[in-house]
């Protein structure tokens, strides 16, 4: 009221339906379809009005935002003894001097052996050495090419190369895959440009363009949240559950 706005203004500019808007301001969340789009809502209409989105969205999260009651165990091992000690081991058994003399009596027998065939092979040794190492250069040669065709055969590693262009503030946040840090999150209103081998996106709405490697890539405009995964593979949607930045 202040900045002279209606509903109609807000819902142009944000691309969110009227109603939504009505139930963010009544703080009637239950009429919205889930969390994440509350937040995602939350963090625009702050954006368009000039508010601090942080600030909003952490009150909904503490106040509005239902949570879950997780039962956590202290991680570890089993639980010590009684008393804290542990129980004394078995003694070990002593070795048997006889196993150990059987073995010294056959290490003694293989050298012995190894030295008569030393001397009496000598010349066959050599011969025999001399055609293992020639085959050997050559096996090293083979494979040494192939190593090379092959480097030169395998394709590099393609980047993808994603431009979004906004027509209005919209809200986006981007990683590289489950579980990896944010590359960017964030409101925009100018164009930008991200690069990656592999690049996942959540866009607020999908009002404005995307470009992927200079190719448009179609988006049906729409006011709720989306979800996109673009590698060098392809492209895919991405299940509200699994986007970037949803907690």
């Amino acid at each position: 009221m202040r900045q002279h706005l209606d509903i109609a203004d807000v819902e142009s500019r944000t691309k969110i339906r009227a109603k939504y808007l009505r139930a963010l301001e009544n703080e009637e969340f239950g009429l919205l379809p889930g969390s994440t789009f509350v937040r995602t809502f939350l963090r625009t209409y702050a954006e368009v009005l000039g508010l601090d989105p942080h600030r909003l969205v952490e009150e909904y999260r503490t106040n509005y935002e239902p949570r879950d009651e997780l039962d956590l165990q202290p991680l570890g091992g089993a639980p010590a003894a009684a008393g804290g000690r542990e129980r004394p081991g078995r003694p070990r058994r002593p070795g048997r001097p006889s196993l150990l003399a059987i073995a010294a009596g056959g290490i003694v027998v293989v050298l012995l052996f190894l030295i008569v065939l030393g001397l009496t092979g000598g010349n066959e040794n050599e011969k025999g050495s001399s055609q293992s190492a020639r085959t050997r250069t050559e096996e090293n040669r083979a494979r040494t090419h192939k190593e090379k065709k092959k480097k030169k055969a395998a394709p590099a590693l393609a980047i993808v190369s994603l431009r979004v262009a906004p027509d209005g503030p919209t809200y986006v946040c981007l990683d590289r895959g489950p579980g990896t840090e944010k590359l960017f999150e964030g409101t925009i209103s100018q164009p930008q440009t991200f690069k990656g081998r592999k690049l996942r996106i959540l866009l607020g709405r999908t009002a404005g363009a995307l470009t992927v490697n200079g190719k448009h890539f179609p988006v049906q405009p729409s006011a709720t949240p989306v979800g996109y995964e673009f590698s060098r593979t392809g492209s895919k949607a991405i299940p509200p559950r699994q986007r970037p930045c949803v907690a």
